[in-house]
């Protein structure tokens, strides 16, 4: 019993090292690293969340210190580039992924959340394409890109670079899109991509209503979460960049709606 209790606290440590230098965890990586069951994994997750170590999500844990999903006052002031002082290896996958999915000449849509800066970082400078963004930090990322034409949606520019309004509703109305990155703060295939706060709903709609294909980009524990506000249901997704650690009951689930779902 002594041996069993030394090795559960020796992994929960390892765990909380993990969760500290990546910015999370999901139980599959525990089953794969520390060669234990789903249950085993899950139950240090919730003795770590139990003790203020760590915050559970559905798929595994982030730090103690890291907000609910959602809304958060305290980031809605920075530009997507600003909310990237720390990328993430994840992110910048997933972002590398969706970058090598433009095509020449494609016309595309870049979200303004920080997964929209991180693809246009991502987005080779050799690529012919057009890129349509509401965000100003994706432009100012892609101004030096030579062969990338780059539209600003324009209106009046929130305090964090991006904008929203009607005047960006109607420029928006005037263009049709290849594809369109999007995300948000939760996806689930009962309740489709979500948020908490909708100031970017409207938008969010009528880019994906102007799209012939819409690629939702999600880090792992963002999948099989449901926020307040519905963006779109599942189906009106094509395709899905995700990682492999997500919920694979989720991604089964979103595949069997017709989404195309790939892996980092």
């Amino acid at each position: 019993m002594m041996e069993d209790t030394m090795f559960k606290e020796e992994r929960q440590n390892a765990i909380l090292k993990i969760v500290e230098t990546e910015g999370r965890i999901t139980t599959s990586l525990i089953q794969r690293k520390f060669g234990v069951g789903y249950g085993t994994a899950r139950n240090d997750l919730d003795e770590m969340a139990g003790k203020g170590l760590v915050r559970r999500t559905h798929a595994g844990a982030v730090p103690a210190g890291v907000p609910s999903v959602g809304y958060s006052p305290d980031i809605h002031p920075l530009t997507s580039r600003e909310r990237c002082a720390e990328i993430r290896e994840n992110y910048r996958k997933i972002a590398g992924k969706a970058a090598g999915m433009i095509g020449e000449e494609e016309v595309v849509f870049v979200t303004s959340a920080s997964m929209g800066w991180l693809l246009a970082r991502e987005i080779p400078e050799s690529l012919r394409c057009t890129v349509v963004t509401n965000s100003s930090a994706v432009a100012e990322e892609l101004r030096t890109k030579k062969n990338i034409r780059v539209f600003v949606t324009g209106g009046e520019m929130e305090e964090n670079g991006n904008f929203y309004d009607d005047f960006t509703l109607s420029a928006l109305k005037r263009l049709r899109f290849d594809k369109a990155f999007l995300t948000s703060a939760a996806l689930s295939a009962g309740f489709g991509m979500s948020v908490q706060n909708g100031r970017n709903v409207t938008l969010t709609r009528l880019v994906i209503a102007q799209a012939r294909e819409v690629v939702a980009l999600y880090p792992a524990e963002k999948i099989g979460v449901e926020s307040v506000e519905q963006i779109c249901p599942a189906e009106e997704i094509s395709t899905l960049v995700t990682e492999a650690e997500a919920p694979a009951a989720e991604l089964e689930a979103l595949g069997e709606r017709g989404i195309r779902v790939l892996t980092v």
